[in-house]
């Protein structure tokens, strides 16, 4: 089953690709490979959720965040997708880096990115299974609590 029937089947369908704000672009091809920007959990022109993963009052919680780690894997397959001419044309994911803007002591973010892996891995199949860094940071833009880039590989002509 294609990846694009698979996305369908679980009743997702990905977003439009934001418009960068800064001098750079979605997604970058470099021979058989597509590289992503740093893509953040907005829904509609919107983020999720704004803030630091914790456990304490006002924090993000971690269950709040896996949604916004799923959110930003679809942002960042929306830009891999498009610079690729369609989803159909990547063949799987080789790797992604998850940055999670993390209150003091909270060390969970290895689960907070497991909600980008899911879908990567539903969508995908076992060519959706990645290496991955999970990153503990002070700050992410405009907020963000998450953040998601990958590195998908093309489909041989």
């Amino acid at each position: 089953m294609s990846a694009s029937a698979r996305l369908a089947q679980l009743g997702i369908t990905l977003p439009e690709v934001a418009t960068p704000v800064g001098t750079y672009v979605p997604a970058k091809i470099h021979g058989d490979l597509v590289y992503t920007s740093g893509q953040l959990p907005l829904v509609d022109g919107e983020l999720l959720a704004v803030g630091v993963v914790g456990q304490r009052s006002g924090d993000v919680s971690p269950e709040r965040a896996l949604e916004c780690a799923r959110a930003s894997v679809l942002n960042a397959l929306a830009a891999a997708a498009q610079a690729a001419g369609g989803l159909d044309s990547i063949s799987g994911i080789l790797k992604i880096t998850g940055f999670v803007a993390s209150a003091p002591g909270f060390t969970a973010q290895p689960a907070v990115i497991n909600g980008a892996s899911g879908i990567l891995a539903d969508v995908f199949g076992e060519q959706g299974r990645h290496a991955r860094s999970a990153v503990g940071v002070a700050s992410l833009p405009l907020g963000a609590p998450v953040e998601i880039e990958l590195v998908a590989q093309l489909r041989s002509a």
